[in-house]
């Protein structure tokens, strides 16, 4: 095994033991947590899992999850596709600074909105709602989404687009039934960021929900009862909330890859 070999190794295990122990802690019970160091659950359980998936105010968190974010990953692509064609292929007074501007929106910390959107949805009876949350992921998923798709778009020919013309096609027609195939790539990556960072966020979709539409990673944080913090079931819900991530991840790896290969990503 050479040098190289070996680091790759170490580097898998580094990233994997987190993991590992992750799962390793959902198939134990909270006293063999507490109580013994093993590398292996000793009384193997899934009695942490059926907890999850048997208790509403559980599973409810992942349901919960699972809309907003596929409302914001819907909206995002929606609103960004038409700014991203139109950074792509027209320029205009302050074309640079406007695609700038929109950029810097991303940059900020979502702390900085909490309060204004928590104001804002509460005036206008919003507060608590899936479309709340996946609104207020819209202020950052946007701008990533512009960015990423309009660097896929410039590598599309002009001349694609006046053929498309000639040949009789209307705008609508043009863009979903040719030019939509072409960036295919484009969509799969931002889709992916979309989905991950609505997905992992929790600052904005805890202060936006309280009861009917509130995420499981507000639910993670709120395990504390009479009896301490329940271990094993936190650590199976952690288990259970890397899996839509991963499932995401393998089925755009290839996107994400063409991405990285044309350095937009």
């Amino acid at each position: 095994m050479n040098g190289s070999a070996i680091v790759m190794a170490l580097y898998l295990i580094f990233l994997m033991l987190p993991i590992y122990w992750l799962l390793n802690m959902s198939l134990k019970t909270n006293a063999e947590i507490l109580g013994t160091f093993s590398l292996w659950p000793q009384d193997l359980t899934f009695a942490n899992y059926a907890k999850i998936l048997t208790d509403a105010s559980w599973y409810m968190g992942y349901v919960n999850s699972l809309i907003y974010v596929v409302m914001n990953t819907v909206i995002s692509l929606a609103v960004a596709l038409p700014a991203a064609y139109a950074f792509s292929r027209y320029s205009f007074m302050g074309d640079k600074h406007l695609f700038f501007w929109l950029l810097t929106n991303r940059m900020a910390p979502p702390a900085v909105f909490a309060l204004p959107f928590f104001q804002l949805y509460s005036s206008i009876s919003l507060f608590d709602t899936h479309i709340a949350v996946a609104l207020a992921h819209c202020l950052f998923n946007v701008p990533l989404a512009v960015w990423i798709l309009e660097g896929f778009m410039r590598g599309v020919p002009r001349e694609i687009d006046e053929t498309a013309y000639i040949d009789g096609y209307s705008f609508p027609a043009f863009f979903i039934k040719i030019f939509t195939p072409l960036i295919a790539s484009g969509i799969g990556v931002a889709a992916f960021f979309c989905f991950m960072f609505s997905w992992v966020e929790l600052l904005l979709s805890r202060t936006l929900t309280s009861v009917d539409a509130k995420p499981i990673a507000a639910t993670m944080t709120r395990t504390v009862g009479a009896a301490g913090v329940d271990w094993g079931v936190l650590a199976a819900a952690g288990v259970l909330t890397i899996v839509p991530g991963a499932l995401v991840i393998y089925f755009v790896r290839n996107y994400i890859a063409k991405g990285f290969a044309l350095g937009r990503v």
